[in-house]
């Protein structure tokens, strides 16, 4: 099995959010078949609103705020570049809920939300 590594950016943005999520994605990297980056983490109240703006956030009480999510990006075997795909990102969830699981922490995806499916969107529950 490949060993994937985070970059300097996705430790930067691991660097900021709750130890327990930082450690389940580090878990996930080692046992997903699908390379990911992680493009967000930590967010302030105005990057927040912007998004918001965008249309890329449905909320203003987003766990980014409290460092109790991340989003993370898909990279595609075949070209090596970040894709947001909900097969490639199915593969990352699931080993997601298996690093989770190992550690008895409770976690949701985006990717089952039903009024706004957010794909790279992982977070802790009850933290």
């Amino acid at each position: 099995m490949t060993q994937f590594y985070f970059s300097k950016r996705s430790e930067k943005f691991l660097s900021e959010v709750n130890p327990s999520l930082k450690n389940i994605a580090k878990e996930a990297l080692k046992i997903t078949r699908i390379d990911f980056a992680i493009i967000s983490g930590k967010r302030t109240i105005k990057e927040q609103k912007e998004l918001v703006k965008k249309g890329k956030s449905k909320t203003l009480n987003s766990r980014h705020l409290s460092g109790n999510a991340i989003d993370i990006a898909p990279i595609d075997p075949k070209t090596g570049k970040g894709r947001f795909d909900r097969t490639l990102a199915l593969e990352i969830a699931t080993a997601f809920y298996q690093a989770a699981q190992n550690q008895n922490i409770k976690i949701e995806w985006g990717g089952t939300w039903k009024n706004f499916e957010d794909i790279p969107h992982f977070e802790l529950v009850d933290e």
